[in-house]
């Protein structure tokens, strides 16, 4: 039990943390699930209950943070929701078909441990890009469908989806705050399909993972840890630091790959 809920804390935190830097969440947590399963053979990260608490506390912090760009979405900002809808295209098609069938790919520390190194990568590109100074709000359908390509490239675990689309967004002219503000936008339906779609996998399973306890903790921990580092990512992104976060990236998925190479993930 006590166990389960550090295990929880750990997730959550890093949840919190790695869904909005640039560090890729999913990575993340693929690696943490593999040196848990070493260490004490459980492999809580794969649980679809856990997935979708975690998604539905950083969720949370989106619409904390960005409340008033939703609401501009309901009037003087309308244009943009079919702009999130094209965005949103490629990462239902590409991830659908991965999960039905690589589902495995979703699950290899290996593979994280190199798109962490691809994630650097795209880091240090974004910080070697001009100023731009477009609107997302001025998007054209095409623009959108590029951005949202970016994201279905980031369901590979590693690669980040704030980084790679904020990184799609600057490619395609936006300014900074406009071109993180779509990336976040654009997360909230890619976190809320991902989350049904792990809602058909608890239905099948043959019993609760975790108690009450743990799934409370891991909302309330990945919600609270998410709104600061939600804040972190927009204030550093205005001082164009967000390809500092390469300095994680790159060693970090050295290491993965160098613990791979010893059989411990």
């Amino acid at each position: 039990m006590v166990e389960n809920i550090i295990q929880t804390i750990v997730l959550a935190i890093v949840q919190g943390i790695a869904e909005f830097l640039p560090i890729s969440s999913s990575g993340h947590l693929v690696i943490l699930g593999a040196i848990f399963h070493q260490i004490t053979g459980a492999v809580q990260s794969e649980s679809p209950t856990m997935e979708i608490i975690l998604h539905a506390g950083t969720l949370g912090s989106i619409l904390v943070i960005y409340w008033q760009r939703i609401l501009n979405l309901l009037t003087s900002d309308r244009r943009v929701i079919p702009l999130l809808i094209v965005g949103t295209i490629p990462a239902v098609i590409i991830g659908l078909t991965i999960k039905s069938q690589f589902p495995g790919v979703l699950k290899n520390p290996l593979l994280a441990g190199a798109m962490l190194l691809v994630t650097g990568a795209m880091l240090i590109v974004l910080g070697k890009l001009p100023k731009r100074e477009g609107h997302y709000q001025e998007m054209t359908f095409l623009n959108a469908f590029i951005i949202g390509c970016f994201q279905a490239f980031a369901i590979l675990p590693g690669i980040s989806r704030s980084g790679s689309t904020i990184l799609g967004g600057r490619f395609l002219g936006l300014k900074t705050d406009d071109a993180v503000t779509f990336s976040f936008l654009l997360a909230i339906p890619a976190i809320s399909g991902a989350t049904v779609l792990a809602i058909k996998d608890v239905l099948e399973e043959a019993t609760p993972s975790h108690g009450a306890i743990e799934l409370v903790a891991g909302a309330a921990i990945s919600f609270v840890v998410g709104i600061f580092a939600l804040k972190w990512l927009i204030n550093w992104s205005r001082l164009d630091r967000l390809h500092w976060f390469a300095a994680w990236c790159i060693p970090a998925g050295i290491v993965v790959l160098l613990l791979g190479t010893l059989g411990l993930v």
